[in-house]
């Protein structure tokens, strides 16, 4: 049976960390492929994504063109209501020995999630440091990722100042906000 990775977020936009995450995880865990799996809308954040679910979709599927072991889901932003990562994981049981894919920083909030217990059983949990958020507790394991300091929340403030994001998200990503007009 395959291993696969799930990592799900707003991806509001997508930008190069979330990539060299699950580049590492891929690298590292020896996975089939990684899943990306954007929420229609976070249960614990009180604002919803500023791009809509199309728009989102679209980046994803542009920023993850180039390496085939990466897949983009739907699967959350065809539900209605908030998305649970434990429901999304349940319908991707079937898919090989699933490891979720998180920043240190959305596990400090992981005991409020639905069902962690079940989340747990379901998957292996594997962290990627984020600046600022502590490490992981002893039994969850660290990825040998990159520490990089970006945000998808501090990206679209700076394109709403009018500040590129050249670099900071795939070319195709940065050429679909531009064609777009998003966050701006």
């Amino acid at each position: 049976m395959s291993s696969v990775g799930v990592f799900g977020g707003t991806f509001d936009p997508v930008h190069v960390g979330h990539l060299a995450i699950a580049n590492a995880a891929l690298d590292e865990l020896g996975l089939a492929r990684v899943y990306f799996v954007p929420a229609r809308r976070s249960p614990l954040k009180q604002d919803g994504p500023i791009a809509g679910p199309e728009d989102r979709l679209a980046m994803l599927t542009a920023a993850t063109a180039g390496e085939p072991r990466f897949r983009v889901s739907g699967i959350e932003l065809d539900r209605k209501g908030p998305s649970f990562t434990v429901d999304t994981l349940e319908a991707l049981r079937g898919e090989g020995e699933l490891f979720l894919i998180l920043g240190s920083d959305a596990y400090a909030d992981f005991e409020r999630w639905r069902e962690p217990a079940r989340i747990r059983s379901l998957a292996t949990i594997v962290l990627a440091a984020r600046p600022g958020a502590p490490n992981a507790p002893s039994g969850v394991r660290m990825l040998d990722s990159p520490l990089m300091d970006i945000s998808s929340r501090e990206l679209r403030a700076r394109a709403a100042r009018g500040r590129s994001l050249r670099y900071l998200v795939p070319d195709e990503v940065l050429r679909y906000i531009e064609e777009h007009g998003l966050y701006r």
